[in-house]
């Protein structure tokens, strides 16, 4: 997956935007003011730090160790770091992706969860 097929897959999801916070570098897509992936495009590697399920995290990085690993500078119980560029399939980085956005949606208010058409 190239950066801009990152960035296009991010902002994809309903309400999605892309922040920069932190430095002109990192990008923070975000839905209605929370973040659901974080990333930098222009790094080498290209990793993202993802939303998870606890117990889904510790499973994905047994399955694929290396490749997806602890959140780096986040809550390691919450986030992974993926790598976007190499041994993963497209597809997974695709499903793990729409699994941080829609675990940060199930966070957020009903009325707001509705909203966006993902009650």
């Amino acid at each position: 997956m190239t950066p801009q097929e990152l960035r296009a897959l991010c902002l994809s999801f309903n309400a999605a935007v892309e922040d920069f916070p932190f430095n002109p570098e990192t990008s923070v897509f975000k839905v209605l003011g929370k973040m659901f992936a974080l990333t930098n495009l222009g790094a080498r590697p290209l990793t993202v730090n993802l939303k998870c399920d606890p117990e889904d995290a510790v499973r994905l990085r047994a399955e694929h160790e290396g490749l997806i690993v602890p959140g780096w500078h986040m809550n390691k119980r919450h986030w992974n770091t993926v790598s976007v560029t190499g041994g993963l399939p497209d597809r997974l980085v695709r499903e793990l992706v729409e699994d941080s956005y829609d675990l940060v949606v199930a966070g957020l208010p009903r009325a707001e969860r509705l909203r966006l058409d993902r009650p």
